[in-house]
């Protein structure tokens, strides 16, 4: 196949706009923004669970505390109740004696309640400390998720704008180029990826590998519009000023 020298500059050139929207995309699939963001929406949920575990924590300890002033309500009712006896002077010895008796035991009842009340509501203090240091650290983490969220989405803008420039050009390019040698150029990038490189010396600008002695001659001794393949990977071979070669 024959092409004018004009022809594979722009060949070339269409391979370094699809190398570049390669990098592009690689990048677009990689955003160190998208880690970042990942990262601080996983402490963030991480710390709504901690929160969410308080928070079931403190509905356990009101519940246990309701049950016991109303345990204790109820002890210092039955105490009032039996010290009005009591006072009424109306009950024999026999009731008299299993009043006070029942006193000391409604006492002491209560007095275990009332300590076991105290120690609930030490451990609510506690969590109700955790509960502000979590929606605190809550508030702190959403601010950084926000400025994560925000630095993602300009850098994917950035990506976009660069890969839309990248295909602008790549069309522009194609629109230039023979109908030829751009669908033989397509056919080799679809079958290994990249459909053409410059020759750099010895090396082959698509495969990177070394050309042989004999190979390089020939290469040499073709016409300038030869349009020639690399023999270790078939990539179209461009012998373009400028390029390296």
């Amino acid at each position: 196949m024959k092409a004018e020298v004009s022809q594979q500059r722009s060949l070339l050139e269409l391979a370094e706009c699809d190398a570049e929207i390669s990098r592009v995309e690689h990048r677009a699939k990689n955003l160190p923004e998208q880690t970042a963001l990942e990262n601080a929406q996983a402490v963030l949920r991480e710390a709504t669970d901690r929160l969410g575990a308080v928070q079931l924590a403190l509905e356990d300890i009101d519940a246990q505390v309701k049950k016991s002033e109303t345990e204790i309500d109820g002890v210092r009712q039955r105490e009032d109740r039996d010290r009005a006896l009591l006072s009424s002077g109306t009950v024999d010895a026999k009731q008299l004696t299993e009043l006070q008796h029942e006193l000391d035991t409604l006492q002491r009842r209560q007095a275990s309640l009332e300590d076991t009340l105290l120690e609930v509501m030490e451990r609510r203090e506690e969590l109700a400390a955790d509960q502000e240091r979590e929606l605190a650290a809550i508030d702190d983490l959403q601010t950084s998720v926000t400025d994560a969220q925000r630095a993602h989405e300009t850098a994917r803008a950035e990506v976009d704008q660069r890969r839309h420039q990248l295909v602008s050009r790549r069309d522009e390019l194609s629109a230039g180029i023979d109908e030829a040698l751009l669908s033989l150029y397509e056919r080799q990038r679809s079958r290994t990826g990249v459909g053409a490189g410059a020759l750099q010396g010895r090396r082959c600008g698509a495969c990177r590998l070394e050309i042989d002695k004999g190979e390089l001659a020939r290469i040499a001794a073709a016409d300038d519009d030869e349009v020639l393949r690399c023999p270790e990977c078939s990539a179209i071979l461009l012998r373009v000023k400028g390029s390296g070669a």
